[in-house]
């Protein structure tokens, strides 16, 4: 099981006064340090946390793979072809939303994304799409040509109940399989946390977790390495 740790909320930290501190930069280098496989980051629209310079920070400083999260917004999609990122992954975008509220609608939105798997991987960048666990969009996405599925956890990890988690599990179950079967390297994420993530760890086909904000916020505690192996004791890294 990998792990790719989203740093993002080092910048949320920075832009709630405004400052030049923290740097997600050195936010990056610790999850590294602490034995992490890539450094994910959410360059959105809006520019609420993560800036380009950021971008450009990070991946000239890490020695591990860096997933840029992007939207198919033409002006971002032209800056990961300039930085050419290891991996994209493409997630759905709305300006009033806390955080990504679902997986990208793939099939509703096939010809844009298609326009923009193409672009990016004639740069050479791997494309991941992140998707809620629907056997049709799983479909759509192999017919895109996209490298990796990324299942969303997000409904999961919301859940009050046994009875709720286990139906959500049984459903991302599913979808890890069928992912496989299709040759997706299959990844998942979204809202996972210490308490949650053993039960999607269990699951034999996906090969990669996504954590972000958990591990951020562990990390005001105890440090960022500390919080990230913390994570991979629970996941049995």
């Amino acid at each position: 099981m990998k792990l790719g740790v989203n740093v993002d909320h080092v910048s949320t930290l920075r832009e709630a006064r405004g400052t030049l501190y923290p740097d997600p930069v050195e936010g990056a280098l610790l999850a590294e340090s602490a034995g992490c496989d890539s450094i994910v980051a959410h360059l959105r629209e809006d520019r609420r946390h993560i800036k380009e310079r950021d971008i450009i920070g990070i991946k000239e400083a890490i020695k591990i793979p860096l997933n840029l999260e992007m939207s198919v917004n033409k002006n971002i999609v032209s800056f990961a072809q300039e930085i050419c990122p290891y991996q994209s992954t493409f997630v759905p975008e709305r300006r009033q939303e806390l955080t990504t509220e679902g997986g990208i609608d793939l099939v509703k939105n096939y010809k844009k994304v298609y326009d923009v798997i193409k672009k990016l991987k004639k740069s050479g960048i791997r494309v991941s799409l992140f998707i809620d666990p629907l056997i049709v969009q799983i479909k759509a996405a192999k017919d895109l040509g996209a490298d990796i599925i990324e299942i969303n956890t997000g409904r999961f990890s919301e859940t009050k109940t046994v009875r709720s988690s286990e139906v959500e599990i049984r459903k991302i179950t599913k979808a890890a399989i069928f992912s496989k079967k299709q040759g997706f390297f299959v990844s998942a994420g979204h809202g996972l946390d210490y308490e949650n993530v053993k039960e999607i760890s269990k699951i034999e086909e996906i090969e990669e977790l996504n954590i972000g904000h958990s591990i951020m916020s562990r990390s005001v505690f105890v440090g960022i390495v500390s919080a990230v192996r913390e994570m991979f004791f629970l996941i049995g890294k």
